[in-house]
């Protein structure tokens, strides 16, 4: 059992915890939790850990058991269920996703910040029946432990990559016919009007701010097409999470889900 904090180990765990340019950099990061751990894909798991007072069912193989004392110290939530897991990423790439099934429904998420909408955009997408997630390298890291619990394990299932702008993903859209609907106000349609039936693209923009003007001009361009949820009362404006919701299940109700 290892219980002391200058254990390499111990450290090793928390840098993957709070530091993204050590998960980027060694392609790994940390999955916490009963349920999050079983469902980790089979080979994907690198190191597997349990507090000392854990009583659930143990993992056959190889693992490390923590003092419960360095257990809380390593963890990222205020009550641990006791194990976590270094997994090795998976890695796609927008084309990838693009071209994966022949009639896709894509998520794009621009400049996403917050951890928990992320989370929740993945575990809706994939009740949705969306095909994948591209989202540009300004937003919330998808291997965040804040990102990786929201998710609840959709992040195993779901193809997702980041890229450092639009260009190349609305080329390749267009070469997959992929059409672009833009969760934007300018000329916008209301979302019941918009025919999902066919490849479709989902843009949402960062909670704040909504998608630049530059990017609504690229889907214009591109042949795509600006859709609003309409709201009553005195709403402005849906959480980003909520929004992309609201318009994948409409997608998936025009394609008979």
């Amino acid at each position: 059992m290892i219980t002391s904090a200058s254990n390499e180990k111990v450290k090793h765990l928390i840098q993957l915890r709070e530091k993204g340019k050590v998960r980027r950099k060694e392609g790994l990061f940390i999955a916490e939790g009963i349920r999050l751990v079983r469902d980790i894909p089979e080979g994907d798991t690198v190191e597997l850990y349990y507090s000392e007072s854990y009583e659930g069912e143990r993992a056959a193989g190889k693992y490390e058991v923590l003092s419960d004392e360095l257990f809380k110290k390593v963890s990222d939530t205020e009550t641990p269920q006791g194990v976590l897991a270094v997994v090795r990423m998976r890695k796609s790439t927008s084309a990838d996703i693009i071209n994966a099934v022949k009639n896709p429904m894509i998520l794009l998420l621009e400049n996403i910040q917050d951890p928990g909408n992320m989370g929740t955009m993945f575990r809706t997408a994939e009740a949705a029946g969306c095909s994948g997630i591209i989202m540009t390298e300004g937003s919330a890291d998808p291997y965040s432990p804040k990102v990786v619990r929201s998710a609840m394990g959709a992040l195993f299932r779901l193809p997702f990559a980041a890229v450092a702008d639009w260009d190349d993903v609305f080329a390749e859209l267009g070469k997959a016919d992929v059409k672009i609907f833009a969760a934007a106000l300018t000329g916008a349609v209301p979302y019941t009007k918009a025919v999902c039936t066919g490849p479709s693209a989902f843009l949402i923009g960062n909670e704040g701010n909504g998608l630049r003007e530059e990017t609504i001009g690229k889907v214009t361009d591109c042949g795509g097409e600006c859709i609003k949820i309409p709201m009553a009362g005195k709403t402005e404006s849906l959480n980003a999470a909520v929004s992309a919701a609201v318009l994948m299940y409409e997608a998936a109700r025009q394609r008979g889900m």
